[in-house]
């Protein structure tokens, strides 16, 4: 929940100057896009898959209500408890309740985005129940007393030198800063907590209407490690994550691995039918799901932004994102962030309240290329910026700037003589053809030169054909 409005210029501008979490943010992002590159160009149906997913997501969201409805009712059959939450601390509290039920004073937590906004840890340790992230980028950013910084890598702001440092001052292990090692350490740790947990939590990828299935998918095996050993399991999902057939699965397991960590598939993929029968020897005693809306309604009832529903939180986007990439996650101010943060936060908590978000994008466009359901992200922070400047969320300066700015590109009589202009204050200002100071802006980027003949005079003098 949050408190007061996104401070995102803030929180950019002290990130910008970190040096360390700037090289570790390019790092992080090349290496995940130059492997989805690869995984992406072996599959010659690839776009294909992206329009199929596309039009199964619409589907899904077109008949929301519907899809819902069957797959509480199929999940009931087999025996889950399902409870609708209007809002993320009746979710929280729901769950706590459980909890509390079960006498549990400590549960194990699979990642979850989900339990994210919900602040369910806090919850939690409000309750004196201790949740234990088993995730390792969560492992990790939970020691760390942190927020994760991405959908799918949580801990991707920090270098493994920085890793092995948290890991010797709050575990009392010897510094390493080699990831068997720091695994290994964790690994030690986290199996008792799993033999100890009454409960285990875990997000949903995807909810399957026809069937009532559960799909969580992950990579180190703690998702399946939450769902059998303890007694009591709580899967939580918001409610986009149904889709309507098993079948649907084939595109999605194809895409959604690819797209996030450039892999043909993840390690694990396990589909939960119900809670543990008699004939069984492993599995919950009892599953429970929570329904999650938080806002959700809201952005299913706009035409503008609804498709942001379809999002599968593969994290393309926020990998290729030059914003994202420069400033990390922590600058978005609140559980999602990159492009696809900067369109759900206005949405789910109020566009005063993140009034910033939509202007934190080149427009590129790139996101909506890379998504794998064809999301259009970059028109819907276009709308969203007309939203903030209708709503008069942006300076009164800014707005007349924007405003001369496009009563410049209608005229071109005006527009040949602003170039020209510019070009003799360059002179004056910026000699020797360097580019211009301009404050705040050459703070972090450079203001590239004006070019000495404009397109039109190169055009004229046939330079250009």
């Amino acid at each position: 929940m949050i408190t007061g409005p996104i401070k995102f210029k803030e929180a950019a501008r002290r990130n910008l100057a970190a040096q360390d979490l700037r090289e570790n943010l390019r790092r992080a992002t090349s290496h995940s896009t130059t492997l989805r590159l690869k995984a992406v160009s072996a599959v010659p149906e690839w776009e294909d898959l992206r329009s199929e997913a596309h039009a199964i997501k619409k589907e899904a969201i077109d008949h929301l209500a519907e899809y819902l409805e069957r797959f509480e009712s199929q999940a009931t059959e087999a025996g889950c408890k399902v409870y609708w939450a209007e809002t993320a601390s009746q979710a929280a509290e729901y769950v706590v309740n459980v909890c509390r039920q079960k006498g549990a004073s400590l549960v194990v937590k699979a990642k979850s985005m989900t339990s994210e906004e919900m602040e369910l840890n806090t919850a939690l340790e409000g309750a004196s129940i201790q949740p234990v992230e088993t995730d390792l980028g969560e492992f990790i950013v939970q020691l760390a007393g942190e927020t994760p910084s991405h959908i799918t890598a949580p801990a991707l702001h920090k270098s493994r030198t920085q890793i092995g440092k948290l890991f010797s001052e709050k575990l009392g292990m010897n510094f390493s800063d080699d990831p068997k090692e720091l695994t290994r350490a964790a690994r030690a740790i986290l199996r008792e907590k799993f033999m100890d947990a009454g409960i285990g939590i875990t997000g949903v990828n995807f909810a399957v209407a026809e069937t009532g299935s559960l799909v969580l998918i992950t990579n180190e095996g703690n998702g399946r490690m939450c769902t059998t050993l303890p007694r009591t399991h709580i899967a939580l999902m918001g409610i986009e994550k149904v889709i309507p057939r098993f079948d649907d699965l084939r595109v999605f397991l194809k895409l959604l691995a690819r797209s996030s960590t450039g892999q043909k598939l993840t390690s694990y993929v396990t589909i939960l039918n119900g809670p543990r029968e008699a004939r069984e020897t492993d599995g919950p005693e009892e599953l429970h799901v929570v329904i999650l809306d938080n806002g959700r309604s809201q952005l299913l009832a706009h035409p503008h932004t609804r498709e942001a529903l379809y999002c599968i939180r593969c994290g393309a986007c926020l990998n290729v994102c030059p914003v994202y990439q420069r400033v990390g996650g922590h600058s978005y101010g609140w559980v999602y962030p990159g492009p696809i943060g900067s369109v759900i936060t206005p949405e789910l908590q109020g566009i005063s309240q993140a009034q910033e978000l939509p202007f934190a994008s080149s427009l590129c466009g790139h996101c909506s290329a890379v998504c794998p359901v064809k999301i259009d992200l970059h028109h819907m922070l276009l709308w969203l910026r007309k939203s903030a400047v209708d709503s008069a969320l942006t300076s009164r300066g800014e707005r007349w700037i924007i405003k001369l700015f496009a009563a410049t590109m209608k005229r071109p009589g005006l527009y040949r003589w602003s170039g020209m202009l510019g070009w003799m204050v360059q002179r004056i200002l910026a000699p020797r053809g360097k580019g211009l100071r301009v404050p705040c802006w050459s703070a972090g980027r450079d203001f590239p030169p004006l070019p000495k003949k404009s397109f039109h005079q190169l055009w004229e003098e046939g330079e250009i054909n």
